[in-house]
């Protein structure tokens, strides 16, 4: 009702002729009803019509010296600030030729003269109320609009915590993991904007993908929720046997999501892209990871770009059966794996931009760790 109440008020009109007795004439016709400006010519009729209050609706004459009806109108209908104030021409001209190039023009009425103060009455009531209709409806898209942008992003915002939740279920029993969903993530992402225009990558690594994979990239290590502490939390060495279990993580975090979208009964693209990283972020390019043993470009890319970035941020963490090492060192251990354990392509853009990573490293550092 709010809204509505916005057009309930008095309407201005403005009446723009080079007659001073025609401008008297159609003020005192109005007066009562609406507040009236006026105009003697075009110029002042666009200065009025584009100042901070603009009028409601415009009575304007065709022949006018200078700058005539028609040129105002087109003006008027050419200026974003203006376009929606209807244009009723009040004019001598009664050639229908005339009368149809004000409506080309956009003008909603055309009215010749000499006048009728009962029809001038009713057709600028009615517009007037036609006006007042498109702008409440158009305000009202307008707040429906942001709410729903205002939804969106709640729903986005819930989403990304709830991604970071889940994805904590495995890093938090870990207490080595420390930052490492958030370094991934912008590893995962720094690589892909760098190989965006590559022409093996570029299909894929739209600007929506990569924003995709930057919210998936948490929870490539989900499954870690179903490994034994014993196993998971082992301060050495595993066994063969306990390697074969840490193994499974792949596939446990992949039928988790693949349950959970089930569950919702769609397909959700985030989960897509998350199921890929889960179960093949530890395959290798040369066919020897794990667990399907997929070589090449049989390897989603986002469990390619998380391959590199996983194993980045695992070199240079500490862990208590290791110290970390130093960024150049992974550097080159990463670089003498292209090939064999990472794609050559995402290892040539991690070369490119390897300051990005430490310095990555280095914002998103574990509170006990030393900045690099």
């Amino acid at each position: 009702m709010e809204i509505l109440q916005r057009y309930n008020g008095r309407s201005t009109v403005l009446v723009v002729d080079d007659t001073p007795d025609n401008l008297s004439l159609i003020g005192a016709l109005l007066k009562d009803e609406y507040k009236v400006k006026v105009a003697i010519n075009g110029e002042r009729a666009l200065r009025i019509a584009r100042s901070e209050e603009p009028p409601d609706l415009i009575l304007l004459d065709i022949m006018m010296p200078g700058m005539d009806g028609y040129e105002v109108c087109l003006q008027l209908k050419s200026d974003e600030r203006t376009r929606n104030i209807p244009v009723i021409f009040l004019t001598a001209k009664t050639d229908m030729m005339d009368e149809k190039h004000g409506f080309e023009l956009g003008a909603v009425d055309y009215i010749t003269k000499p006048i009728s103060p009962a029809i001038i009455l009713a057709r600028v009531q009615t517009h007037l109320s036609l006006k007042a209709a498109a702008d409440f409806l158009r305000d009202k898209n307008l707040f429906l609009e942001q709410e729903v942008e205002k939804r969106t992003g709640e729903v986005r915002a819930v989403q990304e915590v709830t991604i970071l939740a889940l994805a904590s279920l495995a890093e938090t029993r870990d207490n080595d993991t420390g930052n490492h969903l958030r370094r991934t993530q912008h590893y995962v992402k720094a690589l892909a904007s760098q190989l965006k225009h590559h022409p093996r990558f570029q299909e894929y690594l739209t600007d929506v993908n990569i924003a995709m994979l930057f919210k998936s990239a948490p929870l490539h290590d989900i499954g870690k929720v179903g490994i034994p502490d014993h196993i998971l939390l082992k301060p050495g060495k595993l066994t063969a046997d306990e390697f074969e279990i840490m193994k499974t993580h792949t596939i446990i975090g992949y039928n988790a999501l693949d349950h959970a979208e089930r569950s919702l009964g769609a397909k959700v693209d985030f989960l897509v892209t998350a199921k890929e990283i889960a179960l093949s972020h530890q395959e290798k390019w040369d066919g020897s990871g794990y667990p399907h043993c997929l070589s090449g470009d049989s390897i989603p890319i986002s469990a390619r770009l998380m391959a590199l970035a996983d194993v980045y941020d695992a070199l240079i963490s500490h862990r208590v059966y290791r110290a970390a090492l130093a960024p150049d060192i992974v550097s080159a251990m990463i670089v003498s794996e292209k090939g064999t354990h990472f794609d050559p392509d995402v290892v040539d853009a991690f070369v490119e931009i390897q300051g990005e990573f430490a310095t990555i490293a280095w914002r998103y550092a574990d509170d006990s760790a030393v900045k690099i």
